[in-house]
């Protein structure tokens, strides 16, 4: 059984990290990051857009969750956090740190995005009954 309490302030916590992570991290790449080559910018820019997106759609979760406790948001949300570290985490390591098999997590972490997504489905489904 998952502490409902602590799991939201966890959740808080990992939101405001990544969300001042990707914030800062645009910026730094926007700037200082003109030494890289375009073809890691860009590879960059994904991981960061898709870091920063994905952690509003967890703000969003967690907002419902508040209100409405709920076991398939509560998966939603943790493989939302996994999908962001796995998926924009490897490409950072990757790219900056020059960690090459850290990559091959990027699609396991695009996955669990995804299926955050689509978990979407079945708390529709659930609150429809």
């Amino acid at each position: 059984m998952v502490n409902k309490s602590i799991f939201q302030r966890l959740l808080f916590i990992f939101i405001g990290v990544s969300g001042a992570f990707s914030v800062l991290f645009g910026a730094w790449l926007a700037h200082a990051g003109q030494h890289l080559s375009p073809d890691v910018v860009e590879k960059l820019q994904t991981a960061q857009f898709y870091q920063l997106t994905h952690t509003l759609a967890l703000l969003a979760v967690l907002f419902v969750l508040k209100h409405a406790w709920s076991r398939v948001l509560t998966i939603t949300a943790i493989l939302l956090v996994i999908g962001i570290c796995a998926f924009s985490g490897s490409i950072y390591i990757k790219y900056l740190v020059g960690w090459q098999t850290v990559g091959k997590l990027a699609p396991y972490g695009g996955m669990s995005m995804a299926l955050a997504w689509l978990s979407l489905i079945f708390y529709a489904k659930r609150k429809q009954e």
